[in-house]
């Protein structure tokens, strides 16, 4: 087996690219790759899971604590390469200590690491950066770099001699400045790739790309290991009846967690896809979940699905249980503005949102549940604690009444208004906040139990 983690001296090196390549390349080796990303991350994660043909799995410091984190570094068990995408850079991360950084996960899990380094303007330069990185945390294993955005072959041949004369570390691939691989960026970074026609083809490409510059062979037998992955252990199956839970799952509508689908399905439900853009009504169901997405980048699509609007809107008025996050907030909102343009969306929130030009709600969040959560009661064992999660919005919500039911005080973070998310309606709740099944915050066992217990609109 393979096992390493993909890092950076700092963000913006390139290393998504790369990882995205080495995934796509190694698969087509007819290697089994299952794909890790570090941190709270949904687009990274869409990419990784298109190049490996498998989910990827995100591990998180914040939300998860070490025993958790193994076990779901076991959901690689089956695979012949784990690799795991780091976060910005090696040593970087909300900790002093560096508890939570790049370097901790990689020493959790035993871990070597391959740096990817932007090589842009470097020559000599580029030996006491990685004496440095070797030195600052002497248990760190740097397996070897990859050198990125190299200006030619002159440029290549000099850095490989001064790695070669000043360290230990082995260069294991130098890839050249390429605008073919460039990911497609907007305003929130990355462009998903459920909304990349031609991802597979794109993905495809840097395939090729990364194949020719690193050697894949070598890369291999620096990140060999005998160590074994237990299996992981899924959640029991509920026994009974399914549930059919209707999810939007389209271009503008993708950012859900793997694990928390699967922990959907084990709580019973049936998960049935629909298409915010093209539908003319929501499919049959017990229950509804519109995760994130960019709604503001189809502004001109959703608002032309006038069925579908007035479909969800009369279901979520009439009681259908429902949970939408960020991107599905501002869905089911009355409209969403974005500079000198506005269009009407569901209107099952009586509120506006407005986007910004800045980032309103970015980062780890914290919050208590009050007692208008529908399904999450600040009596019950889980979540009498503070829930963490996480938010990342460039818009907020006006005009909301002054009487609006919340779900959460916010302890950490921004939410609707620094000091509330969660609107609670009929059997909706819509927040800001990605919450996600772990560390005992169960959210998909609860939300299918509320949803068990509401009759059917």
């Amino acid at each position: 087996m393979h096992r390493f983690l993909v890092s950076a001296a700092h963000k913006s090196s390139g290393k998504t690219t790369l990882s995205i390549g080495l995934v796509a390349a190694l698969r087509a080796r007819g290697r089994t790759v299952q794909p890790f990303k570090k941190g709270p991350d949904y687009i990274d994660p869409l990419w990784l899971s298109a190049a490996a043909g498998r989910s990827c799995r995100n591990l998180d410091f914040f939300l998860s604590p070490h025993d958790e984190l193994r076990a779901q570094f076991a959901y690689g068990h089956d695979a012949d390469v784990c690799l795991v995408e780091g976060n910005k850079g090696l040593y970087d991360g909300l900790a002093l200590d560096g508890a939570n950084s790049n370097a901790a996960l990689a020493r959790l899990l035993s871990l070597p690491v391959i740096l990817v380094l932007d090589a842009r303007g470097m020559t000599r330069g580029i030996a006491p950066l990685i004496l440095g990185y070797q030195a600052f945390e002497r248990d760190i294993r740097i397996a070897g770099v990859i050198l990125n955005r190299l200006g030619g072959s002159r440029h290549e041949a000099k850095l490989r001699a001064v790695i070669e004369h000043y360290t230990d570390v082995p260069v294991l691939g130098a890839v050249q400045e390429d605008a073919q691989l460039a990911l497609v960026e907007r305003h929130l970074g990355l462009m998903p790739a459920n909304e990349v026609a031609h991802a597979e083809q794109l993905i495809a490409g840097i395939a090729t790309q990364v194949a020719r510059q690193v050697d894949l062979d070598r890369l291999l037998a620096v990140t060999a290991t005998d160590t074994v992955l237990p299996e992981p252990t899924f959640p029991a199956e509920v026994a009974g009846p399914r549930l059919r839970i209707a999810i939007a799952r389209d271009a503008a509508f993708g950012f859900y967690y793997s694990d928390d689908l699967d922990a959907l399905a084990a709580a019973g439900a049936k998960l049935v896809p629909f298409d915010t853009l093209h539908d003319a009504a929501l499919p049959t169901c017990d229950a509804l979940f519109i995760g994130g997405g960019f709604p503001e980048s189809f502004l001109d699509e959703l608002s032309a699905n006038t069925a579908l609007r007035a479909d969800i809107r009369g279901k979520v008025g009439a009681g259908l249980p429902t949970y939408a996050e960020c991107g599905g907030l501002m869905y089911l909102a009355q409209s969403i503005t974005w500079g000198d343009k506005t269009c009407p969306m569901v209107g099952a929130i009586p509120g506006e949102i407005v986007m910004q030009p800045k980032p309103v709600g970015r980062g780890y969040v914290i919050l208590d549940a009050t007692e208008e959560h529908p399904w999450c009661r600040p009596a019950s064992t889980e979540f009498s604690q503070p829930i963490h999660a996480h938010e990342f919005h460039y818009s907020d919500i006006r005009g909301l009444p002054a009487d609006t039911r919340y779900a959460y005080i916010v302890k950490r973070g921004h939410g609707i208004d620094s000091r509330h998310d969660g609107i609670v309606l009929h059997n909706l709740l819509a927040s800001y906040t990605h919450l996600r099944g772990v560390a005992g915050c169960d959210w998909p066992a609860r939300f299918l139990a509320f949803a068990r217990s509401r009759p059917r609109p």
